[in-house]
């Protein structure tokens, strides 16, 4: 393929690409037998975003949900207006995400219920770490009689309706609706920009690899993807789809032994694989590197969110080679809460971006979308502004400059995968910040 009147580095130039890579930009390239031309109008090409942990099925699953959380349900009387005029499934369920505390408290079946009880009802909170049902949709799935640690109950041993970390039980126990059609959350990452993604769900079953490998395969997922969630023991490499480290969770609702978490690091490294280990909070950042200072560091490990890190640990994450995925993105989407509920010597510590990347920890930026905004423009405006709603700013010392929050957005070179975007506009810096289309 032949791209002309292309516009790389501000210059009107062509673009040749053989295969999956950039073989030559040059103006005077000229168009061999069966090579297909591309007139690009005048568009500019750069490279395609990566983004480092979301979740494509849930992103798939939002479009089948009724949003019960900010900016859209801000209040108890929105709440129980969005879950009465909700569609439900085709087994009767209706599924709620992005609930917050803000909107009306804690929630649980007794106070689900006298927002809504006609229908069962279950309600994703927007960290992605619980489940709320109503009564009937308690009864429905058994929960005062069922068996997981994540069923959170009363002292008489009756279910409160809240489940954490139990997405595969929950998905076992509820009737079944298949997997969701992929094909638009496919469209919608090329729309903006996004030609590469890591998939950060944990434990993917044999159904949901399957699906996702179906979906890449037939080209509803275009993008590269990397897969955080394969089981130990397997391994796929496929045209455009890739094995990475291996997801553990550290849960806040409940810190494993830390003997049990450096076992399990360590059967990871054994097994070849890095981990990728999900810290939220302070503890669970200081359980973390003691396991992978226990387990031996490989180089390749990562941290997933680090939404706390202490001063004092960023020498550790140095010594142990991690590399840190964050989410500046959430600053810009719930930082006044952040800064009204963590404790106030945590403020300064919150996404670290620059004091990481000073200090020598890799960095990478992430949307954990669908938890957290997906748009590239957003989450590198909120690395460089800190800016959360409201006006304040969270960590003025931890921004980053626009050059490197947009980090990929870099000239294409010969030999570089042909993984790039033609966007609308000139080729004015940092276009993706000014919110250029990509065509």
């Amino acid at each position: 393929m032949l791209l002309t009147n292309v516009v790389v580095d501000g210059a009107m130039t062509r673009i040749r690409v053989a295969g999956s890579t950039i073989e030559a930009i040059d103006p005077d390239l000229r168009r061999t037998v069966r090579e297909r031309v591309v007139d690009c109008e005048g568009g500019t090409a750069e490279p395609g975003y990566t983004d480092h942990h979301l979740h494509l099925h849930a992103l798939a699953a939002v479009r089948r949900s009724v949003k019960c959380g900010p900016p859209e349900v801000v209040d108890g009387a929105g709440f129980a207006s969005a879950l009465a005029g909700a569609t439900a499934d085709d087994n009767g369920w209706v599924r709620g995400i992005g609930y917050a505390e803000t909107v009306a408290g804690d929630l649980d079946s007794t106070t689900l219920d006298r927002m809504y009880a006609d229908r069962p009802v279950r309600i994703s909170h927007r960290s992605g770490a619980m489940w709320m049902v109503n009564g009937l949709g308690a009864r429905l799935l058994g929960l005062d009689t069922a068996h997981h640690a994540g069923i959170e109950r009363r002292s008489d041993g009756t279910a409160t309706g809240r489940i954490f970390r139990a997405d595969d039980w929950l998905r076992e126990r509820l009737p079944t609706t298949g997997f969701p059609d992929l094909a638009a959350v496919g469209a919608e990452l090329l729309s903006l920009g996004i030609t590469s993604v890591t998939d950060a769900t944990p434990d993917l079953d044999d159904t949901a690899l399957a699906h996702l490998r179906s979906a890449v395969a037939a080209g509803a997922i275009p993008q590269r993807v990397h897969l955080l969630g394969v089981p130990l023991g397997r391994t796929i490499t496929e045209p455009r789809i890739t094995t990475g480290p291996y997801k553990i969770v550290v849960a806040d609702s409940g810190l494993p032994d830390l003997d049990d978490l450096t076992e399990r690091i360590r059967a990871a490294h054994d097994a070849g694989r890095a981990v990728a280990v999900h810290c939220v909070t302070r503890e669970a950042l200081i359980l973390t590197l003691a396991a992978l200072d226990d387990a031996g560091p490989t180089g390749a490990d990562r941290i997933e969110h680090a939404a706390i890190v202490p001063p004092d640990l960023i020498d550790d994450l140095v010594r142990l080679r991690v590399t840190v995925v964050t989410q500046p993105g959430f600053l810009a989407d719930r930082g006044h809460d952040y800064l009204r509920d963590v404790d106030p010597s945590d403020r300064e510590n919150l996404y670290r971006c620059a004091s990481l990347i000073e200090a020598g920890v890799p960095v990478a930026l992430s949307s954990d979308a669908p938890y957290g905004p997906l748009d590239p423009a957003a989450i590198i405006d909120a690395a460089v502004t800190r800016r959360v709603p409201g006006g304040q700013i969270a960590g003025p010392s931890e921004r980053l400059t626009a050059a490197e929050a947009v980090g990929l957005l870099r000239t294409p070179v010969n030999g570089s995968p042909a993984d790039f975007v033609i966007r609308d506009g000139s080729g004015a810096t940092l276009a993706v910040v000014a919110g250029e289309m990509v065509r």
